[in-house]
């Protein structure tokens, strides 16, 4: 994948060229086919996944089908930087292509460009400080 590709991850998009193809170099494709499941609630999380293309349906022990993800989504960002057991299972809908940036490959990345890497762990907490301060405002938000 070029690093022109990973533009359409919203939290790339603020990546430099030359950081976005650091992280393209490290990413491993894998291909799964409808009704595969990619990982599952409590298995260790291996590291960040983006959804390339097709869907996946995320879905928990406690909570039952949580929705699902699709094209130009990021899963588990915060797997890169804590070691931690999957909160989801993964189940791919149709024919889907993911990326993986593992966490050995993300420590690769942050001793031969930190600042790559500080980059790309900068995106990840926005994106989570994002998602946290959109659940908040749900739960504050009466129901109508």
């Amino acid at each position: 994948m070029s690093q022109g590709d990973l533009k359409r991850f919203a939290f790339l998009s603020e990546l430099t060229d030359s950081d976005r193809e650091a992280v393209a170099e490290l990413l491993e494709p894998i291909e799964l086919a409808a009704g595969r499941q990619l990982f599952r609630e409590g298995q260790e999380a291996e590291g960040l996944i983006l959804i390339d293309r097709g869907e996946l349906r995320l879905e928990s022990q406690r909570t039952g089908e949580l929705g699902s993800s699709g094209e130009g989504t990021v899963i588990g960002g915060l797997s890169l930087l804590a070691v931690g057991r999957r909160e989801v299972t993964a189940i791919a809908v149709g024919p889907t292509r993911v990326l993986q940036l593992s966490r050995a490959a993300f420590l690769r990345l942050a001793e031969d460009s930190p600042r790559t890497a500080l980059r790309l762990v900068q995106a990840i907490v926005a994106e989570f400080a994002g998602a946290v301060r959109e659940g908040l405002e749900r739960i504050a938000s009466p129901a109508g």
